[in-house]
């Protein structure tokens, strides 16, 4: 498998260089030449999610992994998380909710960064190499990641986080950690900001090389590969007869849908794929409309999704642009510099026969929590409640309609507690993190200065101070 630029000008690479290199030397988001077809879903039924994940991310990786070491990476991955079936599939009668948060950080992004930390290990040690992960954070990708990446060797692990537009609960599993390999850094401004700066810091070449620059955001290929699992894995569990589903997907950063836009190009039978977002509702607007606009961030009780810049949006517009990586830069160049930039009508009709889109505000998100509390002591966070509240209003009537739930509602205790009265209780592993002393860095909206402080901790690790 070789894997391309959606700008169209860096070199192709195989899986290994794809993972560690994360964003494209052109700028653009790697993607594979081609998709695999899934194995038979019947081939699959009855398997452990373990098997189920080797099967379908094997192709992505041969050639560069043993199929032996794969098989053991993917084990140990899942070995972690609270439950033997890792994302089990919860009943609230024609939907379905996938829970996709019993991982160490109780959120959807220890699915995929589990496996990748293990694989950047494997990569690393194999070629007696080192990386410095820099990475920005809405809330939860920085825990997940620090996580995956904690008390490793080879790795320095550097996350950007808006300063007070994270809950508590998300910043402390980020600044709570003490190995001396992770850095939680306080950035003045929104996630659009820490994105902005990660993606200029992978821009500046020298800097890049010198500090063995790579990335984990779900810019990193390997996030969306692991993504596509569970897509594959959901619809086993509430479709017997392999018919098509639908999912809903909450979503700011656009990758965890589009993990099931891949998922159905290798052949799994997706209906309808539904965007739900919160007021920050760019995509919303986007597939409604054919343009983006960026507008104010505005701080809602589902922050993770606090985004104006959906940076996957880019790999699916390359898509059905023809893979035309020029006309993908020049469409995303004029975006930034003009704030907005319009699809062709052509263009935005075949996004539409494929994806659903609505948002829900924060009264709808109460009111969501309220309502599945009191009909089926179920507490979801306010990131699912949104998803569940545009999959109640949009609906699937011709087939099952699965949401994801993202996050583990302790994450989000204040949000559930208004909606329902109930203060949901941190898992035991976690039950002391609010009384942990708490240990990061700030740092102002400014390239120089975050370079700086990369190339500081970088010395620091590799000398072992």
């Amino acid at each position: 498998m070789r894997y391309i630029s959606t700008r169209g000008t860096a070199p192709a690479l195989g899986f290994a260089d794809t993972l560690l290199a994360g964003l494209a030397s052109d700028g653009g988001l790697y993607l594979p030449e081609t998709y695999p077809d899934l194995p038979p879903l019947e081939s699959l039924r009855g398997r452990s999610y373990s098997e189920v994940a080797t099967e379908v991310m094997w192709p992505f990786v041969e050639g560069d992994l043993s199929r032996e070491d794969f098989t053991q990476i993917v084990e140990e991955s899942y070995a972690v998380f609270d439950l033997p079936e890792v994302c089990p599939v919860v009943d609230l009668g024609h939907l379905k909710v996938l829970e996709l948060f019993h991982g160490p950080t109780l959120a959807f992004k220890d699915v995929a960064l589990q496996l990748v930390g293990r694989l950047f290990e494997h990569v690393l040690s194999e070629r007696d190499g080192r990386v410095t992960i820099l990475g920005a954070t809405s809330g939860d990708t920085g825990s997940a990641a620090m996580e995956a990446f904690r008390g490793l060797p080879r790795a320095s692990c550097v996350i950007l986080f808006p300063d007070g537009r994270v809950s508590d609960v998300q910043r402390r599993q980020m600044t709570t950690i003490s190995e001396a390999n992770c850095h939680a850094v306080a950035l003045e401004g929104t996630f659009d900001d820490c994105q902005d700066l990660v993606k200029a810091a992978f821009a500046d070449e020298a800097f890049r090389n010198e500090v063995h620059l790579s990335a984990v955001n779900s810019i990193n290929w390997g996030r969306v590969m692991a993504q596509i699992v569970y897509y594959v894995w959901s619809h086993l569990q509430v479709s017997p007869d392999g018919s098509p589903v639908s999912f809903c997907v909450p979503t700011g950063n656009f990758g965890n849908i589009l993990a099931g836009w891949v998922a159905k190009k290798m052949g799994l039978p997706v209906d309808r794929l539904i965007v739900a977002t919160n007021r920050n509702d760019i995509l919303t607007r986007f597939f409604a409309t054919g343009t983006m606009e960026i507008r104010e961030v505005v701080p809602t009780t589902s922050p993770s999704m606090d985004i104006q810049i959906s940076s996957n949006l880019e790999r699916l517009l390359f898509e059905v642009m023809g893979r035309d990586g020029a006309a993908v830069a020049t469409l995303l160049d004029q975006f930034r510099s003009d704030g907005t930039v319009s699809i062709p009508a052509d263009t935005l009709e075949l996004l539409k026969a494929e994806f659903g889109a609505d948002r829900l505000d924060d009264a709808g998100v109460c009111e969501v929590i309220q309502s599945v509390h009191e009909e089926h002591d179920i507490l979801l966070d306010p990131h699912t409640a949104v998803g569940v509240g545009v999959a109640r209003r949009i609906g699937s009537p011709s087939s099952p309609l699965v949401c994801l739930s993202t996050a583990h509602p302790a994450k989000f205790p204040d949000a559930v507690f208004s909606s329902t009265g109930v203060r949901p209780p941190l898992p035991p592993h976690l039950s002391d993190l609010l009384e942990r002393p708490e240990r990061f860095d700030h740092c102002s909206d400014d390239l120089a200065e975050v370079e700086k402080f990369v190339r500081r901790v970088f010395a620091a690790d590799v000398s072992g101070e």
